[in-house]
């Protein structure tokens, strides 16, 4: 089983993340964060990551020291679950409608970080959530997993639904980039040799 727990501990957060790349979706996320919760929930289950994370931060300051330390614990998790990427897709993309919303990502997992949001949140709440962290998730995520990820907001006037299917078109990219290539399973997918 290609899977990863990652503790992470600081003065502002304390972090458990564990996840199964060869999993169903499943998931058991709980950060204090109501909004944040439910995009990882997506983000499990559209990629079919099973994933459970544990955070305790300091809300009393805001929102953003724990959305940002779970997307570094998470981009951990995968790179540490995905190993050498032998045998991977390791490309994956999406084009993502979700009623008003449609959202493009599409990744690489090279080993070599790179974020491009071209992402406008119409609104700088969505509920008591500050929308500019979905962006830091997404930094934090990429520069911790080694992921070169874009991400483009085609159309959209909801920001719940702009956000909603950045991650679910993010978790359906990582779906098809982490599947196992049945013509090369044994195989880096690199000239190079190595990711």
């Amino acid at each position: 089983m290609r899977n990863a727990t990652i503790t992470r501990k600081t003065a502002e957060t304390d972090i458990s993340v564990e996840i199964t790349l060869d999993g169903t979706g499943s998931y058991d996320n709980r950060t204090g964060v109501g909004f944040f919760d439910h995009m990882l929930d997506q983000l499990a289950r559209h990629s079919l990551i099973d994933m459970a994370v544990s955070c305790t931060g300091d809300l009393h300051i805001d929102d953003h020291h724990t959305v940002e330390d779970v997307g570094i614990a998470l981009g951990q998790a995968l790179a540490q679950a995905l190993g050498d990427k032998r045998g991977i897709r390791r490309y994956g993309a999406c084009l993502l409608p979700m009623d008003d919303a449609l959202v493009r990502a599409a990744l690489d997992l090279s080993g070599r970080p790179y974020l491009v949001w071209n992402v406008a949140l119409p609104t700088d709440k969505i509920g008591t959530f500050d929308t500019e962290l979905v962006r830091e998730f997404f930094q934090a995520f990429s520069t911790h997993g080694g992921i070169t990820l874009h991400v483009e907001a085609l159309a959209g006037i909801n920001s719940h639904h702009i956000a909603e299917a950045a991650f679910k078109a993010v978790a359906r990219s990582l779906r098809e980039a982490v599947e196992s290539d049945p013509r090369k399973a044994d195989a880096i997918p690199s000239t190079k040799g190595s990711l």
